[in-house]
């Protein structure tokens, strides 16, 4: 059973990918309109919408309703929450948000789909929701549905303890929906305002997502398989891969999560913080932590400045999907990707 927590009166109405989109042949020849509109559909995929609402936008993919881009309220930064497959499936975990019975309640900063790092000069901004350091939703500057793929792009602040913006970030997403998968498309890209902004190596981050109980690898089904042919979570974490895929089995359905990384990425391939817990990371920027874990006689920080003005850019592509997929699979996605 479900049922809403008291925390900020949020989600009282969320709860309610291949390439991005490539067109596909037609296996008819469409004869009358209404035969032509079936064929767009089927080439192309639904049609993606965005629907404004309070401190949200909604995602809605055909008639279903795929996920929300949420900010303000008591938020700590603007999340993807829920995260649906295409029969209706959330693959993340409810909690903070709205509490599942029986589901895990540790770390609540790890709500939905997010970006975020833990140390960005002296300041915090992955480990405590309610630290003064937080990052800001500041505007849409573009919200464009279309047939198979809508774009909506925002402008973030990354604002410090002091008040003070330390980074704008300005981010694309793209969001695409093809037969057996959703994707999103992240082209992010973090500016260093007026004062010098530096990165210390850290674990903590980047680009993640808390997954469904029953999707992690502790107590559920998922399990992880890497670009490299790493499996599970003591292969994958720490390490460098252009893919990670955790996959799993819910309601009789194979289901799955697939992260890559796009070569145009800050410190390509990332280093990947996937936990058995349901913590599935992608963090260019935690070079010397994973290394010194694996290697540490030669482990090197990296260590990311910026000098004002300075950009730094990460790619991402998300895919959701029902049906197994394999390596190979997930390679050719790959490449589509990086074309």
């Amino acid at each position: 059973m479900i049922r809403r927590l008291i925390l900020w009166g949020l989600v009282a109405s969320l709860i309610t990918a291949s390439s991005c989109v490539e067109e596909r042949k037609a296996e008819m020849k469409p004869t009358t309109d209404k035969d032509k509109a079936k064929v767009t559909t089927r080439r192309l995929g639904p049609r993606v919408t965005f629907v404004q609402g309070d401190n949200k936008i909604d995602v809605m993919i055909g008639e279903k309703h795929f996920t929300s881009y949420l900010y303000g309220y008591k938020l700590a930064k603007p999340v993807l929450f829920p995260v649906r497959t295409l029969s209706g499936i959330m693959v993340n975990r409810g909690y903070p948000l709205v509490e599942i019975e029986g589901e895990s309640k540790k770390y609540p900063h790890h709500t939905g789909l997010f970006f975020a790092y833990r140390y960005v000069n002296d300041d915090d901004f992955w480990l405590d929701p309610a630290s003064p350091a937080h990052i800001k939703h500041i505007k849409v500057t573009e919200m464009a549905g279309g047939v198979g793929k809508g774009s909506l792009s925002t402008v973030i602040h990354w604002i410090g303890k002091s008040g003070r913006v330390l980074l704008k970030e300005k981010r694309k997403m793209v969001f695409c929906a093809d037969e057996n998968e959703y994707a999103i498309d992240f082209s992010i890209g973090l500016t260093a305002q007026d004062k010098k902004v530096t990165f210390s190596d850290s674990k903590e981050g980047m680009f993640a997502i808390q997954v469904a109980d029953w999707l992690r690898e502790d107590g559920g089904s998922g399990r992880y398989f890497n670009s490299n042919g790493d499996e599970m979570e003591k292969d994958v974490w720490g390490k460098r891969a252009r893919w990670v895929c955790l996959q799993g089995k819910k309601d009789g359905k194979t289901i799955g999560i697939a992260i890559l990384n796009h070569p145009a990425s800050v410190n390509y391939p990332t280093y990947w913080h996937t936990r058995g817990h349901g913590l599935f990371s992608a963090n260019p920027l935690g070079q010397y932590v994973f290394e010194k874990s694996r290697h540490p006689d030669s482990a090197q920080p990296f260590q990311l400045t910026l000098e004002p003005g300075g950009v730094a850019h990460f790619r991402f592509r998300v895919i959701i999907y029902e049906g197994a997929r394999t390596k190979g699979q997930l390679e050719q996605q790959f490449e589509k990707f990086v074309r």
